[in-house]
């Protein structure tokens, strides 16, 4: 596994979005407030239109109030519909099968997902990505019977886009572009993009979200990631590129450091 002590580095990037036990209060208007932009957005196109009269009438009020409120569903179930779109899993044996960390709550499902893609000779590794989850998971996958030599990854990212760019640094130089890329449904999407950004090759294999996160949860972590794609989407627009250069140097040298380690490890 790598594991710089340059790793140790403070999470800057959307630091509330980490823990699901905690800021509820904070998820309730991340929610509510793009909710009524929508309902008031609406009702202030309609003002100049013909429409007026009758969606200014109660039951116009009413169908912009459902029609917000169906929002608010489709976000809490959108993890399933996003995965009717991706890439189908065409069953075929990739180089590596790549779990990307989400925390301990997210993080289960897809150490069971991931073991199961194992056994069926899907490929001979996994690789465990981000920071605080693979120092956690490596020795759980030790559990379902998956041998050391078959598990490796790194424990020094702190987002999506490092997910994908520690992973190139230390898959690539080893030869391995094909992947198989196990996350929840929502942020598969994301992930996906990023890592072939990164010169990947991705089946995507989703794993389920737990049964115990509840609806104002699965809501927020929809919304969130929509969010994501939004944003990466108006960068590539604007600037011509969903992930920005590297310019830090401590990550340049992080990645180079994780280069090092790919060489060495040299799975077969």
């Amino acid at each position: 596994m790598f594991d710089s002590p340059l790793c140790d580095r403070q999470f800057t990037q959307f630091p509330l979005f980490s823990n699901w036990g905690q800021f509820d209060w904070l998820k309730i208007p991340l929610l509510v407030v793009p909710l009524l932009l929508v309902f008031f957005g609406v009702r202030l196109l309609l003002r100049r239109s013909r429409w007026k009269r009758q969606f200014s009438k109660p039951r116009g009020i009413l169908l912009l109030s459902a029609v917000t409120a169906t929002l608010l569903v489709l976000l809490a179930v959108a993890d399933k519909g996003l995965i009717l779109f991706l890439p189908v899993d065409s069953g075929t044996a990739v180089q590596a099968i790549v779990v990307l960390g989400r925390g301990t709550e997210l993080g289960i499902p897809r150490i069971d997902v991931a073991a199961e893609l194992w056994k069926a000779k899907r490929s001979p590794l996994i690789f465990v990505s981000g920071t605080g989850d693979t120092a956690r998971m490596l020795p759980l996958f030790e559990k379902k019977g998956i041998p050391v030599r078959s598990l490796d990854g790194e424990d020094c990212s702190l987002t999506t886009p490092e997910n994908a760019l520690f992973s190139a640094a230390i898959l690539q130089v080893q030869g391995i572009r094909q992947i198989l890329l196990v996350t929840d449904g929502p942020h598969m999407w994301r992930s996906l993009l990023d890592f072939r950004d990164r010169g990947f090759s991705v089946i995507p294999h989703t794993s389920p979200l737990p049964n115990n996160i509840s609806f104002m949860d699965k809501a927020f972590l929809t919304f969130r990631e929509y969010l994501f794609l939004i944003t990466s989407g108006i960068r590539e627009l604007f600037q011509g590129q969903r992930i920005p250069n590297l310019n830090n140097p401590e990550l340049v040298n992080l990645v180079q450091k994780a280069e090092q380690y790919g060489q060495q490890r040299r799975f077969p």
